[in-house]
């Protein structure tokens, strides 16, 4: 009985030959192998990923799901040219299809695009978050939420605004609420006739009697502007944030009830008309020359 001898290197051979459309089988293979371990590699990455993003705390969650979905997005591309590559697919023009495909998208979404980075600039730098109390622009009002493209503001009188990001970053920001402490400003008005003590003195007892106003750093009183009908008094007092215009309103009644008491006149616009008598000329006629 012979033995016949297989020879492996010419069945490979006969095997790369065969094709399947326009693949060889060998490419066809390297294809799947190359499949596999970009699959592997995307697993592995995606988990590496997730756990950073978990560890870092400055990051909000919603830029954590961004950056997510962007790694995401690039192993797939990565995957598609490398796959591309490995079944002889010219992988140079692909990259420049995507290219210019990516540009052409890029220009018609600009805006978009411009708020979707200003939205990732925010939730980085974060100069405001969730639940604060801002001025964005001339628009005052408590921070809803802060998304990819838009921030959403609710106002206090209860309406919702939500403004692209890009305006946003734009924009004057200030925000009332970064520190604990705010101080208020207010101006009251008092007559003339009302000496200065007076009007300093019932201006501190309506600050004694709040105690949410703060004594350090202590109430600042002061005259701020003589004007026609009256002078006015530039008052600065501080409180947490969190009882800012219950203060103020407080401050506005208060002062009015210790003005009375002390005696002082809150003085308004008004005008001083004096009447004069009516004074009686005699006319004299003066004689005719001839």
């Amino acid at each position: 009985m012979m033995e016949e001898i297989i020879d492996v290197n010419a069945i490979t051979k006969e095997l790369s030959k065969i094709s399947i459309g326009s693949l060889a089988l060998d490419k066809l293979i390297s294809g799947v192998l190359a499949l596999a371990v970009c699959l592997v590699c995307i697993l592995l990455l995606t988990k590496l990923t997730d756990k950073a993003l978990a560890n870092s705390k400055r990051l909000d969650g919603a830029l954590r799901g961004f950056i997510r979905s962007v790694v995401k997005a690039a192993m797939w591309i990565i995957t598609g040219i490398i796959v591309a590559d490995s079944l002889g697919i010219p992988t140079t023009s692909l990259i420049a299809l995507v290219s210019v495909a990516g540009l052409a998208l890029s220009l018609s979404i600009q805006n978009i695009m411009s708020n979707l980075f200003s939205g990732i600039t925010l939730l980085m730098a974060k100069p405001f978050v969730a639940g604060d109390f801002v001025d964005i622009g001339g628009k005052s009002g408590t921070i809803k939420t802060i998304g990819m493209f838009y921030t959403v503001m609710d106002t206090v009188d209860n309406t919702v605004i939500s403004i692209p990001n890009g305006d946003v970053t734009s924009a004057s920001v200030i925000n009332y609420s970064k520190e604990p402490v705010r101080r208020v400003d207010m101006r009251f008005e008092a007559s003339y006739d009302a000496p200065t003590a007076d009007v300093k003195a019932a201006i501190m007892d309506a600050i004694r009697a709040d105690e949410r106003i703060h004594t350090d750093p202590a109430p600042f009183i002061a005259i701020s502007e003589y004007k026609s009908s009256s002078i006015e008094y530039l008052v600065r007092i501080w409180c947490k944030n969190s009882d800012y215009w219950d203060v103020h309103f407080g401050m506005n009644e208060r002062v009015r009830e210790c003005f009375a008491a002390h005696g002082v006149e809150m003085s308004y616009e008004h005008m001083n008309v004096h009447i004069l008598d009516t004074v009686s000329y005699t006319h004299l006629t003066l004689p005719t020359i001839a």
